[in-house]
């Protein structure tokens, strides 16, 4: 009896073949290893996905080619960037591509800067809206994956040279009231222009109380008197109708031939080309 007794608590500490599980034996790891493993399989909640749209701010910085990485995240560490017009000195903060960040004042852009050349022909409006017809970006659509848009206008039936880029400095170059960049355009006339009438272009006169003036004036060599050469500093052709719309003659060609020290050579009409480095210094330096 002893013997059985004495095997029966052996038994009953084992845990083989009893009820009582304050006694059982976790050695083979048999219940609660599996009840983790259940656990385990259950679906987990997935990582917040961050917007693709966004990109780091000092990423944002460095790929518009101002300083690296970590020079930028030192910048935005002392304030010297704003996003959206407040300052951010958050390191990691994220942004989109349409906000505005600006660096100690100055407008950052992302993209890698691009300078096309194009050769406008007639029929093609210059405005990057839609529903316009045929337009000018529908001409540089492929020569570049950074957001061009073209500097100053000419009408749907001019023809010749316009420059697009993203380089806001090079942009505000043409649109500075005070200096400008001088394009020049062989116009023609639907009659001869009398020289009464090309001194007071040269001399620059008033309509409506506002002085219209130009850079330069000259009858095109081996020409009729009908086609002239006008050199304005304005980014777009509007002055060029109010001169001649006042002194009642008809425009019947606008053809703008150089920008600054760019020039149509080797640019069929409707085609397009990217400046050279120094062409973009030479632009700069204007």
């Amino acid at each position: 009896m002893n013997k059985q007794q004495g095997s029966n608590k052996k038994g009953k500490a084992s845990g083989r073949g009893s009820g009582n599980s304050r006694n059982t034996s976790y050695a083979r790891g048999n219940a609660p290893i599996k009840k983790q493993v259940v656990t385990n399989n259950t679906p987990k909640s997935e990582p917040k996905k961050s917007n693709p749209g966004d990109i780091r701010l000092n990423k944002y910085i460095a790929n518009s080619g101002i300083c690296s990485r970590r020079d930028a995240d030192m910048h935005i560490s002392t304030g010297l960037v704003s996003v959206n017009g407040k300052i951010v000195t958050e390191m990691g903060y994220k942004v989109k591509l349409e906000d505005e960040i600006r660096f100690d004042g100055a407008r950052v852009n992302p993209e890698k800067k691009a300078y096309v050349l194009l050769n406008k022909p007639k029929g093609f409006a210059t405005t990057t809206s839609e529903g316009k017809g045929r337009t000018v970006m529908d001409l540089v659509a492929n020569a570049t994956s950074s957001k061009i848009k073209p500097i100053g206008r000419l009408g749907r039936n001019s023809l010749g040279l316009i420059l697009f880029t993203n380089d806001e400095d090079v942009a505000k170059k043409f649109t500075n009231s005070k200096n400008g960049v001088p394009r020049l355009f062989h116009i023609e006339l639907n009659k001869n222009l009398k020289h009464e009438d090309f001194i007071k272009i040269k001399e620059g006169f008033k309509v409506e109380g506002k002085l219209v003036a130009v850079e330069e004036i000259s009858y095109i060599d081996k020409g009729s008197k009908k086609e002239i050469g006008l050199k304005v500093k304005n980014t777009g052709s509007t002055i060029i109708r109010t001169i001649f719309d006042y002194l009642k003659y008809d425009i019947e060609k606008i053809d703008c031939v150089s920008i600054g020290q760019l020039t149509k050579k080797d640019i069929p009409r409707g085609h397009w080309k990217h400046l050279t480095e120094q062409e973009v210094i030479s632009l700069k330096m204007l």
